[in-house]
This record gives structure tokens, sequence and C-alpha cells, in this order.
């Protein structure tokens, strides 16, 4: 079950806001838990077993955690932190690079190992760092431990960002799951966001992607440089409007149930710099690298060389994260790159530089970044990379370029525009001139994004979400 479908809006998302409203207080964190797992159940019914035994040991652990520290004992409290660290990730690695790492024996080895070709859990890279902060936290005293399995279990399995983020730390929501109020203002900005995030998942990501798949399809041999260009600028934003689109929609059901979640997405495309750009994109899971991985290693405080080293290493974990395929490293590690050349001597040239120069800059290794992430055929991407650079003696523009710009330009000029903020910052500027109360404007917008939302998934065949696989 996903967000933007009309089984999710018109029947399962209504039946959770009522049971959740008309039940005593008391009882919401369980009426969450269980609806939870009946929309995880929906696609995986017997992986529920899997999040069940996730939430079942990481809440003991946390208990065990409390009690030795409260004890004065923190060594053993340490152990128990590992052992759900452990627990966590030998459950992520086994489902998600079993198979990767016996396809490189495979190749390595010359052996002929048969690949396991489990099912990939939905969401497992999502809740398996939610769950593994939980433990991380109480030990480092931000957080409280949480005595009400019911409560945790709605913690692990909660369904606005269960599937594909943003990733939650349980410090951030460790109040909130005792004590929350929800408001008819929050409500109403949740619905808002919410219907926001389906029309840039519906409207926007869904009409690129088909320009992206298109042209992706396309034998790269002949695909003319331009049209290369515009095919991964579609990516560039099919996955933006996609994901972020998703994070505002669960963004918005967290309002709708009490919940404040982080942002995870800050107009990205405008950054100035690599570095900056990753503070601006998936803002949460750059977030849980930094605060569970970077500064634990000493982050910048010992001197370049362990900083270098610490950007490395977080990076190359970035990219196994996003999949268990080659591309994935070489683009995690590309990145690691790009921020180590910046941090030791580029970024103070670009702080100098005019601001279309540096955004330039950045874009234009953003998109040679979405090449090796598109492509988890690996010789595929070199080929396309050779393609957008005149490297096959292909055409600068052919016939079918000028066709794909004609259908999909004002499509493109809208996606610039709404991806830099320029289209909100108009908006704004205009609704402080009208007369009408902008109250009456704003829901009319809203109703218009939801009703055509509606009507293209009345008929659409073709509404994937990109980060589910990860």
């Amino acid at each position: 079950m996903v967000f933007s479908s009309l089984l999710f809006l018109f029947r399962y998302l209504p039946v959770v806001l009522l049971l959740y409203y008309i039940v005593p207080r008391a009882y919401r964190n369980a009426v969450l838990f269980f609806m939870s797992l009946l929309f995880y159940a929906w696609g995986e019914p017997v992986y529920i077993l899997l999040m069940l035994f996730s939430t079942v040991v990481d809440y003991a652990n946390g208990r065990f955690v409390d009690y030795y520290i409260k004890k004065g004992q923190r060594s053993k409290a340490k152990i128990f932190v590992i052992l759900a660290v452990i627990i966590n990730l030998s459950l992520l690695g086994f489902f998600k690079y079993t198979d990767f790492v016996i396809d490189i024996i495979n190749k390595v080895a010359g052996g002929s190992l048969t690949p396991l070709s489990l099912a990939l859990p939905i969401g497992i890279s999502f809740y398996t760092f939610q769950t593994m902060s939980y433990t991380i936290d109480i030990y480092r005293g931000d957080a409280t431990v949480q005595k009400n399995i019911i409560s945790f279990g709605a913690y692990v399995t909660l369904f606005p960002q269960l599937i594909a983020g943003p990733i939650i730390q349980y410090n951030q929501v460790d109040k909130q799951l005792k004590s929350r109020r929800e408001t008819v203002g929050q409500f109403a900005y949740g619905i808002q966001r919410f219907v926001i995030g389906l029309g840039k998942k519906v409207l926007l990501a869904n009409n690129i992607g088909l320009l992206w798949d298109n042209i992706s399809a396309m034998n790269i041999e002949n695909v003319p440089i331009l049209t290369a260009w515009i095919g991964i600028l579609a990516f560039a934003f099919q996955i933006y409007f996609d994901f972020s689109g998703y994070s505002d929609m669960a963004i918005g059901l967290g309002h709708m149930f009490g919940f404040t979640f982080l942002e995870n997405f800050n107009y990205p495309y405008i950054s100035k710099s690599i570095t900056e750009f990753w503070r601006r994109w998936h803002i949460s899971l750059s977030s849980w690298f930094r605060d569970y991985v970077y500064i634990p290693l000493g982050g910048s405080r010992k001197g370049l060389g362990k900083q270098i080293r610490n950007i490395f290493i977080v990076w190359l974990l970035t990219g196994i994260w996003h999949g268990a395929s080659m591309n994935f490293l070489y683009w995690g590690l590309y990145f690691a790159v790009l921020l180590m050349v910046e941090k030791i001597f580029l970024l103070r040239y670009l702080e100098k530089a005019p601001a279309w120069v540096a955004r330039i800059y950045a874009m234009f290794f953003i998109l040679l970044g979405w090449v090796i992430f598109a492509f988890d055929n690996v010789s595929r991407g070199k080929a396309y990379f050779a393609a957008m650079f005149g490297g096959l003696n292909n055409s600068f523009i052919n016939g079918d370029t000028l066709y794909l710009l004609y259908n999909n330009g004002i499509l493109l000029i809208i996606l610039i525009l709404a991806s830099s903020g320029v289209i909100t910052k108009l908006v704004k500027k205009k609704m402080e001139k009208v007369t009408i109360p902008t109250t009456i404007i704003s829901n009319i917008f809203y109703l218009l994004i939801l009703f055509l939302s509606v009507a293209y998934l009345v008929d659409a065949s073709y509404n994937p979400f990109l980060y589910f696989r990860f």
C-alpha cells in the first residue's frame, strides 16, 4: 500500500483517523501500532514477524541498558547497546546484502554459490536505523527508556514514515510518544502538507518519470548528447519530487496524529556546493550518520587527516545503505571524494565565487552523481556517461530531442521553478497583496491539487516510489 493510492486515501487513512480519535487518549499509540502492522502486512505479511522481532529485541535491550546505567554499571549497559546494534545490522545485512556478497565471491573467487533471492523487506533500511538509535540514545542519556512495549512498537512501525522515512531518531519523538496534544490547527496543517506531497509525487514526479523511462530505455549508442542531459535532468527531478513528496506526506500524516517530524528536504538543487547539497538532501539520513557514525569517530575534532578518514567511512556506508549493488558503492565514494576536495581547499573558493557559478558547479556534479545512482548495470551507466559527453560519436541533437522538448518543455520549466523555491516565493508575495482572505484562496488551491491528483490516480498505471527499494 502506498500513500498515492486510492485504497490508502479513501479507505485505510479515514478508518485509521476515525479509530485514532474515537478511542481514549491512552489507547492511541495502540491504534497506531496495530494499524501500522496492518499497513505493513498489506504488502508483506510474512515480514511482520521480522518487524515484531526487532521491536521485542530492541525494547528488551533498551530496558537492560537503562537498568545497568541506573546501577552505575555503564560497561554492562554498553554490552546491550552493542548487542542491539549487532542484531539490527545482522538482519539488515542478511536480507539486503547476502546475494550481493555471494555475487562478489562468485566473480572474484570463481565460485558457484547460489543466491538466496530473498525479497527485501520494505523499509528495512529505515526502521533498522530507527531502532538502533533507541538503545544508543538511552545509553547516551539523550532519551528516557520506553517501558510500554506497545508505545515502543508504535515508534518502530509508525506507518507515516515506515517505508521511506524520514528517519526518526528516538530522541526526537521520545516525549511525543508519551504525551502529545493534537490540535485542529495541527491537523489542518497536516492535511495541507500531505496534499502538497501528493501533488509533488503524482503530478510532477510521475510525469517526469515517464520521460526518464523513455530516454533510459533507448539504445544508448544512438542517444544524442542533449537528449542524454535531458534524461538525467528528468531523473534528478523525478527522484527529488518522488522522495520529497513522500517526506511531505509523511510529515503531514505525522501532524494529523499529533507528531512533529523534522524536515527532510530544503531545496537541495539551489546548493552552491556538494557540502551544502548534503545539508539539504535527505536531511534525516545525513543527520543519522553524523550523530551515530561521524561524530563518534571523532568528526572534525582530531585534525584534517582523521576528518577525511571519517568522511570516507560515512560515505562508503551511505552508498551501501542505498542498495546492494556496485553502483551505489561507487556513488557513495564519488561523493566522498567531492566532499574531501571541498573540505581540503575548494570550499573556500566556492564561497567567494559568484552564486551562479557555484550553483552550476554543484548541479553539474549532482547530475553526474545521479547517473551513477540510476544505473544498477555499471556498464550501461558508463555508456550513458559517454553519451552525455559525445564519447559515442553521437550527434548533439536530433528530431527526437526536439520532440521530447516540445512535449515536456513546460513541465521541465515548472520543475525548475518548483525545485528552486521560486514558485513558493511568488505565491507568498502575491498572497500579501490580495484582498480575499488567504485561507479561502489556499483552501481552493489545496482542493484543486487534491482533485487533480485523484483524477490522475483514477486512470494511472505508472505510480512507483523510487525509495521503496532501499
